[in-house]
């Protein structure tokens, strides 16, 4: 892999290594620095790709063991590094945006318009969501970050976390249904 290699890896699949990191450690300094250390590894480490799964999976597998390889060192035990729940930060919106930038909304492709107030109240109802996804539990978050913004297969996610699919499936239900019922008890 040379250099060029790895910014078109980078440029297709990095916002989504940094939202799942992001997902993982609730940190954007965090998921800056060890997205970065992600394709690093993939550079130097393409080699052992051995294509038995596509390569976002692969990335995705390299990300997960970096976070945990992260969360089991020295720095983080003394919590050097550590430090509490960080709200959505304006990296992470930045990157959101960059993410609607690329495709453009189903009503930038229409060529239609929302009135301001539709604008706001669909963008709080994501931000609602997304509040609700972070404070879940970490098993049941991050198969339903993975299914819902790496969009990666039940299989694809049982092998990159380990899993029995039909665990997946489960915890898939479980999440999805504990973000309805929080979303039924705020309306």
């Amino acid at each position: 892999m040379d250099e060029d290699q790895l910014r078109q890896v980078m440029s297709l699949y990095g916002n989504d290594i940094w939202n799942y990191i992001y997902y993982l450690t609730k940190n954007a300094g965090q998921a800056d620095d060890l997205t970065q250390e992600v394709f690093v590894k993939c550079f130097y480490r393409i080699g052992t790709y051995k294509g038995t799964s596509n390569l976002k999976a692969w990335l995705f597998t390299i990300a997960r063991n970096t976070v945990f390889s992260y969360r089991k060192s020295r720095f983080f035990r003394t919590g050097l590094w550590g430090g509490g729940v960080q709200s959505l930060s304006p990296v992470y919106a930045e990157r959101q945006g960059a993410d609607h930038g690329q495709h453009g909304t189903l009503v930038e492709q229409l060529g239609t318009s929302r009135s301001a107030e539709m604008e706001y109240l669909g963008n709080q109802q994501t931000r609602d969501i997304w509040d609700i996804i972070m404070k879940l539990p970490e098993k049941l978050r991050e198969v339903l970050v993975l299914d819902l913004k790496a969009e990666l297969s039940v299989n694809e996610i049982a092998g990159l976390t380990g899993l029995p699919p039909g665990t997946v499936k489960s915890r898939l239900h479980r999440a999805r249904h504990k973000v309805q019922d929080k979303l039924r008890g705020m309306k």
